[in-house]
């Protein structure tokens, strides 16, 4: 059976780094930026520990092809992407309510 899944971006406290990431557990991903579970990756590398976007699809196909997509996209366009979501940039970790 397919499941849902999420596109998302992190950064870093400086925002001067985004990183596109996909997955079907959306809160237990952000932990494991957070906690830099897998410590040579690139986000533990530039400490992008901080969710300000993320896009739910009914399956995680949709979502991979929405990552290949934004990943294709040039850094102006992801930012006006955040900022029509998330204008204030905040880590949104806290809000969500996805398990």
């Amino acid at each position: 059976m397919e499941s849902g899944g999420y596109v998302y971006i992190v950064t870093n406290k400086n925002k001067t780094v985004l990183y596109i990431g996909v997955t079907s557990r959306l809160m237990h991903r952000i932990h494991q930026h957070k906690t830099k579970h897998f410590q040579n990756s690139f986000t533990a590398r530039y400490n992008c520990d901080r969710l300000v976007y993320y896009e739910g699809f009914q399956s995680i196909v949709e979502a991979i092809i929405r990552e290949k997509k934004l990943k294709g996209t040039n850094r102006k366009k992801k930012e006006s992407l955040i900022n029509g979501f998330n204008p204030n940039w905040v880590d949104l970790f806290d809000t969500l309510e996805i398990y």
